[in-house]
């Protein structure tokens, strides 16, 4: 492949055309390629718009041949019709191929060729002229690039398109409108309005009818028409259909309308099961007892299940759109101070909120509840905060029976008063405290004088009547804090917290006088009542070998060998007991 080394002719014209030198010239101001060759192929001329076409110059090796044109790829295909032409085979041939660029890329052309016979001397002729493409097939395949490509978002996106006029009633659907169906890209379809509407779910055409006119007049509020169309075998696919008028007639009626389907089954059926869902979430809410709130990121309430609205005393709807502290407020049950908002906690914190023990939740309708509460952030599909969920629970009553159980456990059936396994560690709570403090404490033990000649006499209920009544008079002779508590049949013992010993005795002393004081009378017999106390001080320095309750009893027992009706220090009782040794 040899480019000629000009565009001038290679052998003389004068024998070749008989025609005068201009007629080289209008052939090189023809803008399309033009070539002479003989029978056998070899160039006798080429044009200037041929050398322009393959970039040669002067300096480019010449070609020789017209065999030599073509591109590598696209060479037999060239030849062969060439060839044909050459032996007579055809008139004429034409054809669109790749040429060789000089640089060695490929430019298309369309190349028709002819032979012109000459007349006696003159050879014959083979015509080839050369029409560069390039450009159109470039956009060719541009288009077919952008039709690949739209075709395949619209199979990719579940499309199809179609294309109704109205003035044939027919309509062109897409490959992938039929697909969409279940028919064959090929299939025939009908697409007459009758038949459409025939295969629209029968519960879906009145809307479908009464909305088509928005999509005809181009509504631009119009978001398509929602409709199950009957597939080939029987079966429905859920179609939006989108589309707008493109052609009018001169009174602005529609005469072709443009549009696309979508197939959006697998979304009506997402749309089913969150509705199914939604439901079922709805019926556990409404029929759990826990209260629930939900609140947005803002801690306003968006939604309140039926136990919340009972709890609170506030309806739902009324509830929505308000802050959840105008709806959920809590004080401490112990000091009745307002606690922080468990909610509004969650979202600045971003963590989960649990409150267990002494919250109660005061309701609009004044009732106070005891409660346990959890709140925890909502997340959004980022990490961001979107909002707040509460549940709580009314725990009044098992409050109320964890302390009547915790009350029964540590307090004296008869008398209510502290029993002596909880009085023993009150006491050693006591010991701690002054060892720790450096300020006593005061033991007081008090036995009944007295007491078995009441029991034995008028019977066990009335011994019970008589430990009551003293024990609800030591409890008035003692502070609020102190520890008063029975300890055995009719023996009680007091703990008197940061008390010197002399203070210990004048409680000691009062609560003597106002037992000895009691009016006690059953079955309309009066019994005289008096009592016996013994105290020791609680410090930081070790009791005596007999511990704190050994010496308190003991000094009981001294102010009972004293008399009855008294109390006596453990100090004092200790200096008898040496003195009468």
């Amino acid at each position: 492949m040899v480019p000629p080394r000009s565009t001038r002719q290679v052998t003389d014209p004068q024998r070749l055309l008989r025609s005068d030198a201009m007629i080289m010239r209008l052939l090189d101001k023809v803008p399309v390629g033009m070539l002479l060759a003989d029978r056998n192929g070899s160039i006798v001329y080429a044009n200037r718009a041929f050398a322009d076409m393959l970039g040669l110059d002067d300096t480019a090796d010449p070609i020789v041949s017209i065999y030599d044109l073509a591109h590598p790829d696209d060479d037999t295909a060239l030849s062969l019709q060439l060839g044909r032409l050459a032996r007579g085979e055809v008139p004429s041939c034409r054809g669109e191929h790749r040429l060789r660029h000089v640089d060695g890329h490929p430019i298309w052309v369309v190349a028709a060729a002819t032979i012109w016979d000459g007349e006696e001397d003159d050879p014959d002729l083979i015509i080839l002229q050369l029409t560069n493409i390039e450009a159109q097939k470039q956009a060719e395949a541009a288009l077919i690039y952008t039709e690949k490509r739209w075709r395949f978002a619209l199979q990719s996106a579940r499309q199809g398109v179609w294309d109704y006029d109205y003035r044939t009633d027919t309509i062109f659907y897409s490959d992938g409108w039929r697909l969409m169906r279940g028919y064959e890209p090929d299939e025939w379809v009908d697409g007459a309005t009758e038949a459409w509407h025939s295969r629209i779910h029968p519960d879906d055409l009145p809307g479908v009818k009464a909305n088509i006119g928005r999509q005809e007049t181009s509504d631009e509020t119009f978001q398509g028409l929602e409709y199950r169309e009957r597939r080939k075998d029987g079966s429905y696919v859920w179609v939006l259909s989108r589309g707008r008028a493109v052609e009018w007639d001169e009174n602005g009626a529609p005469l072709r309308t443009i549009g696309t389907d979508t197939d959006v089954t697998h979304i009506k059926m997402v749309e089913q099961e969150l509705a199914e869902e939604k439901e079922r979430l709805r019926v556990i809410l409404a029929s759990v007892a826990d209260g629930m709130i939900s609140v947005d990121a803002l801690g306003q309430v968006d939604f309140m299940n039926a136990a919340a609205e009972q709890l609170t005393g506030i309806d739902a709807d009324a509830a929505r759109g308000r802050p959840v502290t105008e709806i959920f407020s809590l004080q401490d049950h112990a000091s009745g101070l307002p606690m922080d908002c468990p909610v509004l906690t969650s979202l600045a914190t971003g963590e989960a909120i649990r409150v267990e023990d002494d919250a109660e939740l005061i309701g609009r309708d004044g009732m106070r509840r005891e409660i346990r509460c959890n709140a925890a952030p909502v997340l959004g599909a980022s990490g961001q905060i979107i909002g707040a969920v509460l549940i709580f629970q009314d725990v009044t009553q098992s409050r109320a029976l964890q302390r009547q159980l915790a009350h029964t456990a540590s307090h004296d059936a008869l008398t209510g008063l502290t029993n002596r396994a909880a009085f023993e560690k009150a006491l050693n709570h006591s010991v701690a405290l002054a060892r720790e403090s450096d300020k006593p404490a005061c033991l007081i033990f008090i036995d009944l004088d007295h007491f078995k000649p009441v029991n034995d006499t008028a019977g066990h209920a009335a011994g019970d009547a008589l430990l009551r009544k003293v024990a609800e008079t030591i409890r008035e002779c003692c502070r609020a804090h102190d520890i008063v508590a029975r300890i055995g049949g009719d023996e009680f013992a007091v703990i008197l917290n940061r008390c010197p010993e002399l203070n210990g005795l004048q409680v000691g002393e009062k609560i003597v006088r106002a037992i000895t004081a009691l009016d006690f009378a059953w079955s309309g017999r009066s019994y005289a009542i008096s009592a016996s106390a013994g105290l020791t001080v609680i410090t930081a320095e070790p009791p005596s070998t007999l511990g704190f309750m050994g010496e308190a009893d003991a000094a009981c027992y001294a102010a009972k060998a004293a008399g009855r009706g008294r109390i006596m220090a453990y100090r004092e009782a200790a200096l008898l007991s040496r003195n009468k040794r």
